[in-house]
């Protein structure tokens, strides 16, 4: 079986590529498309059109981009503040705060044409660090709201069941942050992601600071062998349970893990360590609440004068949140504005954006079993106003920012959208590959180790489309929720409690367990995608769930943050898994298999269970079979040589015994032998080679060429000694 991902020839340079002159030029790459070349032909002119529109009122994409500087909070040269908001609803508004005693005829604010109200103050006038908002008159009555594009606010301190305040934030000199390393790592070959959530890193049941996670989590992340840090939960939401997820104010850093210098200290921390800083963005939907939140700028009038559509339109009934109105002009500016302020202000180097199902349709993926049918991504449920958006944001960021990426979260699987804007694509660097963690969990639930079908397990892992790149993962957050359970909980469950000493002989569900955790995420890493993540301490097998502070459990802590002395313990097994994590990426990192287009699987033998596959320069084999060892494994190879192995799960500093010698050398015979994947016959590769495969281990091997492969290879050679 070959399945070949090099994109290469495919995608021009940034420098040279063109914008499509009809948007069909992706019907070239993906003959199933062709069916639906009006669909395409009909978003790219809608594309078009809104991009034209803004171009022609602001310039350029970027410029109706830099609406944070306009609406807010800004100041003149001169000093003097001036505060505008979109409120075409509003009959009468007043700005009111801590500085006028929140007098709401003291500020009043003056209407343009378009809806919008400003004001202007002396310099001085707002202190720094004080409390706002925007007094809004309608009807006879008013209410006070957060302004939209405020960039900080919290909740009152010693005051039970309190509202979040709006705050003016411009220290002095003093006290802001002095950038260092703003400008981040360059784009890597391949993202090897660390997601974290920093309100939840602390080993102590408590809500952890940005300066904390900067100083004592970022340096493991590094020293893991990530290259990126996903952090969840950065833009302010209410209810801290919600993961992040129910955004309420969305220029704001989240004010439990510290300030926005705070959050520029991390960001500044990571680049001095060379971690690139992807954060979350959730333009899906919004928190529904109205004191707090941008939703309370929504007093029920007609569409076009909201962020947010009307109705059932206008609210994700699971979610139980706001939708957006992405053909309104403010919300585009709006959305825009924030993709480009997080950048700028906290020097960040890309998004992984949240939802995308829901935006991409009108049914939002609810209830929704998607087969592949091209009809069910392009068609009458397609929403083309969300699509266009997205392809708006993609353009305006990878035109301003060439070494930003942007990741998509998806489950639909929707063609093109991971091909680039100028091509009619909507333009995300890559996809989660959301399928497979699924695909593990299924297997855990309802298969017993010797009916695990290897034909199926790398049909899962290849299952992508071959021109757009994914990111594939074992396990994410979603997987370690309260009511889900971690793979490491799935394989060892109650065991993990008082077995993982590695001073008492280990017993067969922990030896098991380790096994599996090691394997399971070699194949994921090594035929699941172009890029890969983890979930903040699941490499080392992290035990137990997440479950936020609620009523529910008592307000506690206690599951709400990571064990970092049980990997750290010497005594415990944790280590092993977190050694074996480490040398794994260790090994992408000197190989850059993620991003070669190479990939070529010659052998899924369901009956042995051995899996063998070939990812760039290197050379898997897996055996899961549970009790079977095969001495003297003849396994086909691409090239004739010698080879040697450089990673081998069993190894006894990754919890193993040690079986396999990885001094052994192994030498190819020109005999070519016989393949199958599944019930498939395979063209025998050029030559073969014997290798010892262990019961539920696997090995990682290169081909060894003096001349020629050390010379060109520096890093692989200093990993394989």
């Amino acid at each position: 079986m070959r399945e070949v991902h090099d994109t290469k020839d495919e995608q021009k340079t940034e420098e040279t590529k063109a914008y499509s002159k009809d948007g069909t030029d992706l019907i070239e790459i993906d003959e199933m498309l062709k069916p639906h070349e009006g669909h395409l032909r009909y978003r790219w002119e809608k594309f078009l059109e809104v991009k034209g529109a803004i171009e022609k009122a602001s310039g350029s994409l970027s410029a109706f981009a830099d609406g944070y500087k306009e609406y807010g909070f800004s100041k003149k040269e001169d000093g003097t503040i001036v505060y505008k908001e979109w409120m075409p609803a509003c009959n009468h508004a007043a700005l009111v705060g801590d500085f006028n005693g929140w007098n709401g005829e003291a500020t009043p604010m003056a209407r343009d044409d378009f809806g919008n109200w400003s004001c202007e103050l002396p310099a001085g006038t707002i202190p720094h660090d004080s409390r706002v908002k925007i007094r809004f008159f309608k009807d006879g009555g008013h209410v006070d709201r957060i302004p939209a594009y405020i960039r900080y606010a919290r909740v009152p301190p010693n005051e039970m069941g309190a509202k979040y305040d709006g705050i003016y934030w411009d220290p002095p000199k003093e006290e802001r942050h002095e950038w260092k390393f703003k400008k981040g790592p360059k784009k890597p070959s391949a993202p090897r992601i660390y997601e974290a959530h920093v309100g939840m890193s602390s080993n102590d049941p408590k809500v952890s600071t940005y300066r904390e996670f900067a100083d004592t989590v970022l340096p493991r992340i590094k020293g893991g062998g990530y290259n990126s840090v996903q952090l969840m939960a950065v833009m302010e939401h209410a209810y801290y349970g919600s993961f992040g997820y129910h955004v309420t104010n969305f220029f704001g850093v989240s004010s439990r893990s510290g300030t926005p210098e705070d959050f520029k200290y991390l960001v500044d921390k990571a680049h001095e360590l060379g971690v690139r800083v992807i954060i979350d963005v959730i333009h899906s939907h919004a928190s529904k609440n109205t004191e707090d939140g941008l939703a309370g700028f929504d007093v029920g009038q007609k569409a076009e004068d909201s962020y947010f559509d009307v109705g059932e339109k206008g609210y994700h009934y699971l979610w139980d949140s706001r939708l957006f109105k992405y053909d309104n002009w403010e919300t585009q500016r709006l959305l825009l504005s924030n993709a480009k302020y997080w950048i700028e202000e906290y020097g960040v180097d890309g998004y992984r954006f949240d939802g995308v199902t829901s935006m991409l349709y009108h049914h939002h993926g609810l209830n929704m079993e998607f087969t592949g049918n091209y009809e069910e991504y392009l068609g009458m449920n397609t929403n083309i106003d969300a699509v266009v958006y997205l392809m708006l944001v993609n353009d305006m960021l990878h035109s301003n920012y060439p070494e930003v990426e942007v990741f998509a979260e998806d489950v639909s699987g929707m063609p093109t959208l991971c091909r680039d804007v100028r091509e009619n694509g909507v333009g995300f660097d890559a996809r989660l590959a959301m399928s497979i963690p699924d695909f593990w969990v299924k297997y855990f639930k309802t298969r017993k180790d010797e009916d695990w079908g290897m034909h199926e397990i790398i049909s899962t892992l290849c299952n992508r489309r071959y021109s757009e790149k994914a990111i594939a993962y074992v396990e994410s957050h979603d997987q370690s929720i309260v009511g889900d359970k971690t793979t490491a909980f799935w394989l060892m469950d109650a065991e993990m409690y008082g077995h993982m000493s590695a001073t008492q002989p280990i017993t067969p569900i922990i030896e098991r367990g380790i096994a599996l955790h090691k394997m399971l995420r070699l194949i994921t890493i090594g035929l699941g995608g172009e890029g890969y993540l983890a979930f903040m301490g699941n490499e080392f097998g992290h035990p137990e769930w997440v479950d936020f502070p609620r009523e529910g459990n008592n307000w506690s802590h206690d599951h709400c943050r990571r064990r970092w002395d049980l990997a750290d313990a010497e005594h415990l097994r944790y280590k092993d898994m977190k050694n074996f994590d480490r040398e794994m990426l260790n090994i992408e990192d000197g190989f850059k298999f993620l991003s070669n287009g190479h990939q070529h699987v010659s052998t899924a033998d369901d009956n042995r269970k051995i899996i063998v596959f070939e990812r760039g320069d290197l050379l898997f084999v897996f055996n899961f079979n549970p009790t079977q060892d095969f001495e003297g494994l003849e396994i086909g190879v691409p090239k004739p040589g010698k080879y040697v192995c450089v990673l081998d799960t069993d190894e006894g500093q990754f919890g193993g015994r040690n079986r396999v010698d990885k001094g052994t050398e192994h030498f190819t015979s020109p005999e070519k032998i016989e393949s199958w994947v599944g019930p498939y016959p395979q063209e025998p590769r050029e030559c073969s080679m014997k290798v010892l495969s262990c019961s539920r281990t696997a090995q990682v091997y290169r081909r060894v060429d003096e001349s020629e492969f050390m010379n060109s290879h520096p890093d692989a050679a200093a990993v394989a000694r």
